[in-house]
């Protein structure tokens, strides 16, 4: 003991020389609040919420193909600008002051939760909570858009996608409505929306191949042109591995965007078709001799990311049918099952907003150890006091 109390006698002196020397003085360290909370028998949220996003770059990717995106531009004037019109008709614009959320709540496992009540949700607005002024859980019908890839590049999946899709109407309640669309190198409305499923089924088969491909013209026609006109819950559902070649009026910024003004949940169905198209890429018409150049393996990650940001920022999600347990009709009726599902929560955003404004959104349900899905950010409109509604996040 007596060697024991030499030692310590003699660290407490050098600390003293320490001390001495720098001038400072060695003050009992103050409880901080972490060590307060780490004494708790339990600091677990008592809640789960969603997670934002960060916020998205003006111009995240250049524009490997299709039509060119000036690398500085001004969110704002960009905005506005869809408050024109083209060909006549008015682009992606609600005159309101409701924001609706359509949220997804699942447990660890993936399991649907349902039977909530609004008093188990909240929501934040830029970190300030709202006022919740509507909530709806009702299994509404919704009107669903099929995207079908027809270019070259995906000809080697053209049967799988047509199955697919065939399989994914008839999985749809009666009162649910399709439309389906195809693009190549331009983009061919195959049926208006309809329930008549016999009609989807001739449309889908009508399905055939095309030069180029014009995925960013192509989201931009739906969501402007088609599902702008229609009410109520709407979603795409995308058939395609990514890799725009002809787009010439919508770009990869400009189309996700529209994305996030718009209501409408996004689901790529992805097909990675890269290694079949690794050498030169052949005419599927056997009487011409077209070969087309392959597009790279920057093309694909990009194509991969576009697509993984337009289900972000929309709500949905991005499925892989060989990484999807069941594949493909697992997958479509995950699709089915969420759109049914979704809660629905609607707010009026206190306080004042200017157009082309990004707001920020947090959902949060009075619940531990769940999932939030539910969209993280909305774009104010460019009319006066005027917002477009909202869904996405994780």
């Amino acid at each position: 003991m007596k060697s024991l109390s030499g030692i310590i006698l003699t660290v407490l002196v050098s600390l003293a020389d320490v001390s001495g020397q720098s001038g400072r003085r060695i003050e009992k360290a103050a409880a901080s609040p972490a060590s307060e909370t780490e004494t708790k028998p339990d600091s677990t949220p008592d809640f789960s919420e969603s997670t934002p996003r960060p916020k998205r770059p003006v111009s995240r990717f250049p524009t490997l193909r299709g039509a060119a995106a000036p690398n500085n531009r001004n969110p704002q004037a960009e905005i506005a600008q869809t408050a024109a019109t083209e060909d006549g008709e008015e682009v992606l614009k609600v005159e309101t002051d409701l924001i609706t959320i359509p949220v997804s709540v699942f447990d660890r496992n993936g399991l649907y939760i349902p039977n909530l009540q609004q008093s188990d949700f909240k929501v934040y607005e830029d970190g300030k909570e709202q006022t919740i002024t509507y909530f709806g859980s009702s299994d509404k019908p919704f009107t669903v858009v099929l995207l079908i890839d027809t270019s070259p590049s995906t000809a080697y999946r053209i049967d799988q996608i047509q199955d697919a899709a065939i399989a994914f109407i008839n999985l749809l309640k009666p009162q649910d409505q399709v439309m389906v669309i195809e693009f190549d190198g331009n983009v061919h409305v195959l049926s208006e929306a309809t329930n008549d499923r016999t009609r989807l089924t001739k449309a889908i088969k009508k399905a055939d191949f095309g030069y180029g491909t014009s995925l960013y013209d192509s989201v931009n026609f739906a969501l402007r042109k088609r599902l702008n006109a229609i009410e109520g819950r709407k979603a795409v559902v995308l058939f395609t591995d990514g890799v725009d070649t002809a787009s010439t009026k919508s770009s990869y910024d400009s189309t996700l965007n529209l994305a996030e003004e718009s209501e409408t949940l996004i689901f790529p169905i992805y097909y990675n078709t890269f290694n079949e198209n690794r050498g030169p890429v052949y005419s599927p018409w056997p009487d011409q001799q077209v070969i087309l150049r392959p597009s790279t393996q920057l093309e694909y990650a990009l194509g991969r990311k576009y697509l993984e940001e337009l289900a972000a920022f929309t709500g949905g999600r991005v499925f892989r049918p060989e990484a999807t347990p069941g594949g493909l009709t697992a997958a479509f009726e995950g699709i089915a099952e969420e759109l049914r599902r979704q809660y629905n929560i609607g707010y009026i955003p206190a306080g004042e907003s200017r157009a082309g404004e990004r707001k920020q959104i947090k959902v949060r349900v009075n619940r531990q150890n769940l999932v939030i899905r539910a969209r993280d950010s909305y774009i104010v409109g460019t009319g006066s006091a005027a917002t477009v509604p909202v869904q996405k996040s994780n």
